[in-house]
């Protein structure tokens, strides 16, 4: 779990990076989490924007996301969701 203090110095992180993946009116399934999985090893931090087309709650779609990637769950501000995850290979982010 994920402090107060961290969430912030993440947030502040990826204020500046643009979505990777979107998640449009099917949903989420198991080629887009494979996908989410593999890059967000590399990045440790990532957005993945929900499309307005889509039918699932943001929050809940957040949820499965971070659930099912081991993730941890930064923010859903609109329609961004910003995970996270420590790299075990490229570890770039020092927490607080």
């Amino acid at each position: 779990m994920l402090t107060g203090k961290q969430k912030r110095y993440l947030r502040s992180l990826a204020h500046h990076l643009d979505p990777i993946f979107q998640v449009g009116k099917g949903g989420t399934n198991e080629q887009l989490i494979k996908h989410i999985n593999e890059a967000i090893e590399k990045r440790e931090l990532m957005k993945i924007s929900v499309l307005n087309n889509c039918l699932e709650d943001k929050h809940e779609i957040a949820e499965e996301l971070a659930d099912k990637t081991e993730a941890e769950l930064v923010q859903v501000i609109g329609s961004t969701i910003i995970l996270y995850k420590e790299s075990k290979d490229n570890k770039k982010i020092e927490l607080p």
